[in-house]
């Protein structure tokens, strides 16, 4: 199967230029996509184009990462409905460690001819002076051109308008495509299906400046079934770093997939095989319950994001809050995993000194903590045995507790009930 049936079959194609097909049957291309370096991570968003560039390279060809420390100076106007704050020159280089430290562990840099390639649109746009650029480069593309594009009509007609700086946007982009060309024998350039203006101006400033061809192949950009953005949630965006988002939570985010979408999700970010997903997705019609294709999609991303130990620790994660799992998990997790477990969950902070001689249980969950309203309901659940501190059941309300009960010296964990947690926080 060759690399345009591959992203047939898997749903992630949308338009492609004619002849490009042709040209990729021919023999190895090198091809490139852009990633934009707003923030020194990628997210989940970004992994459909990573998806692109993996099944490029196993194809037979050579992709390149193109990393824009120029273009991210600038902030490219498609989808958007305003103009984007400008990032200095030193967030874009902290930025840009952060993105290649990422690529690197899905791409192959060194795999022969078709290894993958890095490069950074700044070091091509660092010299060239507004003069120059105007003069070999906007004298190939016209107004009348570049206001044809949807990204533009839509800004333009917008409430805000648009900028020169963003209006110039997809002729710098097209000469990334240009330097690529010409430089590095680029002939295809491929995106989200919002980028194809920006691409097509690329072709055509090649056509235009030096005669010569190239190609263009964007993909379907991804949404919810239920029509909501991809990759968002109530906390923000899910990032592929584990500082920003937990590898538990990253977990999770596959793991409550909707059925529906896990279908297209297993086909556009995992590399399994088609007889595999057709294999799963028959499994998980015949019992849904089982949840087949969000415990193989959560399991292969996570994995591959993050590593087996990070994977079985969201695992052993997912068991503490909701299986059989002990306390004593918890000494496995430093501060921001405990944080990070904890995470959406009511938590308290307490004087450690108020644990020194110990604190009756009642107060501790009433007075000293909101995990009751009133010190009445904390005795009426104690005794009704529906209270827990660091899942062991509370025996008593005349219980107490001291800095000997705190987990790594600093947490207690309280239930309610089987699922009702609440943090503790000792300082």
């Amino acid at each position: 199967m060759n690399f345009v049936e591959e992203l047939r079959w898997r749903g992630m194609l949308h338009d492609i230029m004619p002849g490009t097909e042709d040209i990729l049957n021919k023999g190895m291309v090198s091809g490139y996509i852009g990633f934009d370096p707003t923030a020194d991570s990628l997210h989940v968003g970004s992994l459909a184009q990573i998806m692109s560039l993996i099944h490029f390279q196993r194809a037979g060809h050579k992709p390149f990462a193109l990393i824009g420390g120029a273009t991210g100076m600038v902030g490219d106007p498609s989808g958007k409905s305003a103009e984007r704050n400008l990032l200095s020159e030193d967030t874009l280089q902290h930025n840009l460690q952060g993105i290649k430290s990422q690529l690197e562990r899905f791409l192959d840099f060194d795999s022969g001819a078709n290894s993958a390639q890095m490069v950074n649109n700044y070091d091509w746009f660092k010299d060239f002076t507004f003069l120059n650029f105007i003069r070999d480069v906007g004298k190939h593309i016209t107004v009348n051109y570049m206001m044809a594009k949807d990204s533009v009509k839509n800004r333009i007609n917008g409430d805000t308008g648009m900028s020169f700086t963003e209006f110039t946007y997809q002729l710098v982009q097209g000469y990334d495509f240009y330097y690529l060309w010409k430089n590095h024998n680029c002939v295809l350039q491929m995106g989200g299906s919002d980028q194809w203006g920006n691409i097509v101006t690329g072709t055509e400033l090649i056509r235009r400046k030096d005669a010569g061809e190239a190609y263009a192949l964007t993909t379907q950009l991804i949404k919810k079934a239920d029509g909501t953005k991809f990759g968002k949630t109530e906390g923000g965006n899910i990032w592929l770093d584990a500082e920003k988002t937990s590898p538990y939570k990253f977990y999770q985010f596959w793991l409550n997939t909707s059925d529906e979408d896990a279908k297209s999700y297993i086909r556009i970010f995992t590399l399994f095989e088609k007889e595999i997903i057709e294999s799963l997705e028959a499994e998980q019609d015949a019992a849904p319950h089982t949840r087949v294709l969000q415990k193989a999609l959560a399991k292969d991303i996570t994995i591959r994001v993050h590593g087996e130990a990070e994977y079985e620790k969201a695992i052993k994660s997912s068991e503490f809050l909701f299986g059989n799992i002990g306390i004593e998990f918890l000494n496995e997790l430093n501060d921001a995993e405990v944080l990070g477990l904890f995470e959406g969950v009511p938590n308290f902070t307490i004087k450690l000194s108020d644990l020194q001689a110990g604190l009756n249980v009642v107060d501790l969950l009433a007075s000293h903590t909101a995990v009751f309203p009133s010190k009445g309901e904390a005795k009426k659940m104690i005794q009704g045995g529906g209270t827990a501190i660091n899942k062991v059941k509370i025996a008593s309300a005349d219980d107490s507790y001291s800095v000997d009960a705190l987990i790594n010296g600093k947490y207690l964990v309280a239930q309610k009930g089987k699922k009702n947690y609440f943090l503790i926080i000792a300082e």
